[in-house]
């Protein structure tokens, strides 16, 4: 035996946290959160809830960008995980058909009938790079479009998909992939015309500013890849299971069947990572075409057990919980009563998105006063009133958010999907309060002045 011992250690070296990741981790992470105050400690969590060390609760309406769709250590989840670990199974021995991941790919694969097989891997952007391949390979050609806007990953393949040039920039030579408007069926059908297209990765709903594509546009779209050969890939992320209030926001336009489908996020109960790629039968078919070609696309801890455990308890618990119409009905909820606010607040712009993926933007005031203080930030650098509003909201109010993307003035609510109505009262009441401050000329303004000092300083 080891002396190792976890609770201990966190005891003597957790005050360490922000200093650590100082020195040894993004030294830019703790700097950030430093300067807009979102420096807490967070002892622990359950649920929508984190708790400092004085038992306070901050409601959590950003889920781990996602990932914590049941909230933060659902006791059923946990208990797979410990059954797993104490089954002592016979894990990745590369040379088997362990049951958990059939077992998990025939849950996924009753979602979306028409797909066929499941691959795993560990991240979203690992499921979408597995898309990416799939695509090219299955169609033998090299190009796939994307939209404008969108976000699919981080790493090198995904990177040449994601639609924002603050990611992009520094990181070239990417792959030969080419942006379109999102609803601009006349650009994708330019672009599928020149024969090189094998497919085109969309996201039902963007992340960035909680964008959802037009009706009738992923049909359309579909019938325009399929007449020229190529494929549609729905990048659900963070969209599917449940977020939107179908269990993949696909769903939401009739007729619509993607050939691949991306998922992660919170398919891990928040616990281990976890992505999978569905697909058509005769794409898995023609990646793997042979036994020379078994490993051809492999991960080497995909498919773990305990990453299986997790996500077959998931699935069961959206299913006996029913968290699919819950963030149907709590988020219809909690956005008609954020858009009822849109006439009161002149700043106010939109209250937009599907289920529990709400985007609340905010525009430029009419009244000459809050003008002026709108155009002070605006010249300091575009996004800083929507973090105006994150950082009472959290110190004033102990509720997380986010702001949804560089230089937009939209907060994006991703809530765990158990929330109910006390949530959505607690946020809407710190919302109504925020925004009266920032109407009345208060102490909102004082941060904003030091917002754009900030933001001066960093140019």
């Amino acid at each position: 035996m080891t002396g190792f011992d976890l609770t201990e250690l966190l005891a003597a070296r957790g005050a360490e946290r922000y200093a650590l990741h100082s020195r040894h981790l993004n030294h830019q992470l703790p700097r950030m959160l430093h300067t807009i105050g979102f420096d807490k400690v967070y002892e622990r969590a359950e649920g929508a809830y984190f708790y400092d060390a004085e038992g306070r609760d901050y409601l959590d309406m950003l889920a781990g960008f996602g990932v914590m769709g049941l909230g933060r250590h659902h006791p059923v989840v946990r208990k797979a995980l410990h059954d797993v670990l104490d089954a002592q199974l016979a894990d990745l021995t590369r040379f088997d058909c362990p049951p958990l991941p059939g077992l998990l790919a025939e849950k996924l694969l009753a979602h979306a009938p028409h797909l066929d097989r499941v691959f795993f891997g560990n991240s979203g952007t690992e499921a979408v790079e597995t898309a990416l391949k799939f695509a090219r390979y299955a169609t033998g050609r090299p190009r796939v479009l994307y939209c404008t806007h969108a976000f699919h990953g981080l790493t090198t393949g995904s990177l040449s998909v994601n639609g924002e040039d603050g990611f992009r920039d520094g990181f070239a030579p990417l792959l030969p992939d080419t942006a379109v408007e999102m609803g601009d069926l006349a650009a994708l059908e330019r672009e599928l015309r020149r024969g090189d297209v094998a497919g085109f990765v969309v996201e039902p709903v963007q992340g960035k500013g909680v964008t959802a594509v037009p009706p009738g546009f992923l049909r359309a779209a579909q019938e325009l890849l399929h007449r020229h050969k190529a494929l549609l890939i729905a990048d659900e992320v963070q969209t599917g299971l449940g977020r939107t209030g179908d269990f993949f926001a696909y769903q939401h336009e009739e007729g619509v069947e993607p050939d691949l489908v991306c998922v992660a996020k919170a398919l891990s109960g928040g616990y281990v990572p976890v992505g999978a790629t569905l697909g058509r039968d005769w794409i898995f078919k023609k990646v793997y075409s042979s036994m020379d070609r078994v490993l051809v696309h492999s991960a080497s801890f995909g498919a773990n057990a305990q990453a299986m455990a997790a996500g077959l308890a998931v699935l069961a618990v959206m299913e006996d919980e029913e968290t699919v119409a819950n963030a149907r009905h709590t988020g219809e909820l909690l956005r008609s009563r954020l858009a009822a606010l849109v006439d009161r607040y002149e700043l106010l712009h939109e209250v937009r998105g599907r289920g529990l993926m709400i985007g609340i933007e905010f525009g430029k005031p009419t009244s000459l006063g809050l003008r002026s203080r709108w155009a002070m930030l605006q010249a300091a650098r575009k996004g800083l009133f929507a973090q105006m509003v994150v950082v009472p909201l959290l110190q004033r109010h102990r509720i997380l958010t986010q702001v949804s993307g560089d230089h937009l003035e939209v907060i994006k609510l991703i809530p765990p999907l158990i929330i109910g109505e006390r949530e959505v009262d607690r946020f809407v009441e710190a919302f109504t309060a925020v925004m009266d401050d920032a109407h009345n000329g208060g102490l909102l303004w004082d941060f904003g002045r030091t917002l754009v000092k900030q933001a001066v300083a960093n140019r």
